[in-house]
């Protein structure tokens, strides 16, 4: 493969020419990796223990799932995560489960997250353009910095989260994949198959950095034929250690659903237990060209809901496009002022053909990811990637003028460090180090008696599973992804509720149940109307409260009918949350009265949907009720729609979005309105259009 001329920057190598070099030291990588480490460890001590949404949700409960068959006994437990593979969470389930501290726990993750920061450090000293050990030390330094100073990844240092500990597998490949293209092996190449097949299977966000990685490999040094060749055996090494690691739960996956990766790719399986529409969350995907050319910018400002939930700013993108752009105008100008035969050390030369693969990898990365998804959580080997490519980048822009490039690094890690110290939320509930990871008080009865429990809340409380009786089963059915009495699913409650009764009852957040005229939350009447499709209802007469210490009391955005007045809770403990449990018992109540009504309501909502599918997806999920009230969620948008008080309303709960009114049920109920609908920055609005502007 020969060399365009007057690329010295970034020359190919001839293939025939390139040695593997001694890439650094061993005498200061040990040194570097416990560094690293120290430097996780005491951010993670700083930062606190971070119970996340997340792992309430699900994190604990995937690993206890997987250790324990769930699937004769739960269902939907934690919503539609409960089926995604849950083997990387194993060892976080299994520290809680034999008691450690949280304080151990948290540095026993701190430790194995920092390894993501010793393959910073390896891919960094593989291209830098120098064999001076001082300098590669230097260089490999500053790219650890530039990586450390991710928000994304201090948030998640000593968490729960499954992101850093898979991104290490990719980080591992695409390191493989550098070497392969400073040195081309089959035998490097197809480990790097390996560990990102392996990656992908444990969390299939991963498979966008699986596909990129073929766009490194279009870099290798070798004649078409063998960049064919190795591209094959590439291939076969990520779909074989895919299915390796993915076969067991797949396996189980197939016997309960009929799909392998269910509740994923269901509208090509067709599992009547989900929605076959497609699923593709939308919160951080740009909504056009300008935006997704306008993110890297974006991503510098201080607020939430820009590329993950949280604040978290990040200067290295913005920084990053500004060097491409600097250097791609330095190599057309080089291009044709330099001597076609000026010199390349072979090691110049070399490095800078692994930067370029990585810059093309990169780069098709990020417009995958970005299409994607656009979450930095699933980004964060190719952030470290990004922090290795801008200190080549700097150190080859500016190698006559050290000084200057020495400004601009003290600079970017100056404004990101004041981005972290005054912008960047760390923690999503931040709680001291005291005790264990969670303390839960489980009164005597619910602890003995296995019972089913069936709970209510987008939050779905799955983590008290391994805490209650062993036996009792969860079925989350409402405020998530609702389940209703009919069809599969509801086949599946109703298996449940008839082998479990008497012992069924439901769980919610809350202390205690309130009745109407308490004008408090959780009602009585809410919960009963969400049991009434099963023929069920509350006997407040066997209530009982769980405890949940060291966790701060959790926001949940409902919808209530708007003459619905709600007192302020009562003052609990700021590191405390309750949840309620009572035992249900059939209902015998006529509710005939209330059919007209729910299809009324249906009928609305089904013509909201169709006036507005860009909005409004998946399509037909279930209605939900309360009293009057019918909603319905859409998990792709996050959105909420519902009709009450004769209006027809949605809302974004997420984004704390006002609410936006879409007229009047009666009108609706009539014929279809026509809406104008747009999506404008993250934020979805719509409006009802007279005759005029409709024709």
């Amino acid at each position: 493969m020969n060399s365009p001329e007057g690329t010295a920057d970034l020359a190919l190598p001839r293939a025939t020419a390139v040695a593997e070099t001694r890439i650094a030291a061993p005498s200061y990588r040990l040194p570097v990796y416990i560094v690293c480490t120290v430097l996780a460890l005491v951010t993670n001590y700083l930062l606190g223990k971070d119970v996340a949404w997340d792992m309430l949700n699900y994190h604990l409960y995937a690993g206890f799932s997987a250790v324990n068959d769930r699937f004769a006994q739960d269902y939907f437990a934690a919503g539609p995560q409960s089926y995604f593979n849950p083997y990387a969470y194993v060892p976080y389930y299994g520290m809680v489960s034999i008691g450690m501290s949280a304080l151990a726990i948290g540095s026993v993750l701190a430790v194995a997250h920092s390894i993501i920061l010793w393959l910073t450090f390896e891919l960094a000293i593989l291209v830098c353009p120098t064999e001076d050990p001082r300098s590669r030390l230097v260089f490999g330094i500053c790219a650890v910095a530039l990586a450390f100073v991710n928000p994304i990844l201090m948030q998640q240092l000593g968490s729960s989260f499954a992101d850093i500990t898979t991104a290490e597998l990719v980080l591992a490949g695409w390191l493989l994949l550098a070497r392969a293209v400073r040195a081309p092996h089959a035998a490097r190449v197809i480990c790097a198959g390996l560990l990102l097949g392996a990656a992908t299977a444990l969390k299939l966000t991963n498979a966008v950095h699986a596909i990129a990685g073929v766009a490194v490999l279009i870099m290798l040094p070798v004649p078409l034929r063998g960049r064919m060749r190795h591209g094959f055996g590439y291939a076969i090494a990520v779909g074989l250690s895919f299915l390796v690691v993915a076969a067991p739960w797949s396996y189980r996956l197939e016997r309960m659903f009929g799909n392998p990766f269910f509740p994923l790719l269901n509208g090509v399986f067709h599992s009547p237990e989900f929605t076959t529409e497609p699923l593709r969350h939308y919160r951080f995907i740009p909504e056009n060209i300008a935006e997704a050319l306008w993110r890297p910018f974006a991503m510098i400002d201080p607020v939430n809901m820009v590329h993950e939930e949280l604040r978290a700013p990040d200067l290295r993108y913005a920084v990053l496009t500004a060097l491409f752009i600097l250097f791609f105008v330095r190599w057309l100008r080089r291009r044709f002022a330099r001597p076609r035969s000026e010199p390349v050390q072979s090691n110049t030369e070399s490095s800078a053909h692994v930067l370029a693969a990585l810059g093309f990898g990169l780069a098709a990365n990020w417009v995958i990811w970005l299409s994607s998804s656009g979450n930095s959580r699933y980004f964060l080997p190719m952030a470290c990637v990004c922090a290795v490519v801008i200190v080549a980048l700097l150190f080859r822009l500016f190698a006559a003028q050290p000084k200057i490039r020495n400004y601009i690094l003290a600079a970017i890690f100056g404004i990101q460090a004041v981005q972290l110290w005054m912008g960047t939320e760390y923690r999503w509930n931040p709680t001291p180090w005291d005790g264990r990871w969670l303390t839960i008080a489980v009164p005597q009865r619910l602890a003995t008696e296995p019972s089913l429990y069936l709970t209510i809340g987008i939050q779905s409380n799955s983590f008290v599973a391994p805490f209650l009786a062993r036996g009792a089963g969860l079925v989350n059915f409402s405020g998530g992804y609702t389940l209703g009495p009919d069809g599969a699913s509801g086949a599946r409650v109703k298996q449940l509720i008839s082998r479990y009764g008497p012992h069924v009852r439901v769980l919610l957040t809350g202390e205690r149940l309130y009745e109407r005229a308490d004008l408090r939350e959780p009602r009585r009447s809410q919960v009963d109307d969400a049991l009434a499709p099963f023929g069920l209802r509350v006997d407040m007469s066997d209530c009982a409260t769980i405890t949940v210490h060291g966790l701060p009391p959790e926001l949940e955005f409902r919808i209530v009918a708007a003459d619905a007045i709600s007192q302020p809770a009562p003052q609990q403990p700021r590191d405390t949350t309750y949840l309620v449990s009572c035992h249900v018992v059939p209902d015998n109540t006529d509710r005939s009265a209330q059919i007209a009504r729910h299809r009324t309501v249906e009928l609305v909502l089904d013509r909201l949907e169709d006036a507005c599918p860009q909005l409004f997806q998946p399509r037909r999920p279930l209605t939900e009720y309360s009293g009057n009230v019918g909603v319905r969620r859409y998990g792709n948008t996050d959105l909420s729609a519902w009709v009450s008080n004769d209006g027809v309303k949605f809302r974004q709960p997420i984004r704390g979005d006002s609410v936006v009114y879409v007229g009047r049920e009666a009108d609706w109920v009539r014929a279809p309105l026509r809406l104008a609908c747009e999506r404008r920055n993250g934020h979805y609005f719509a409006k009802v259009m007279d005759s005029k502007e409709g024709s």
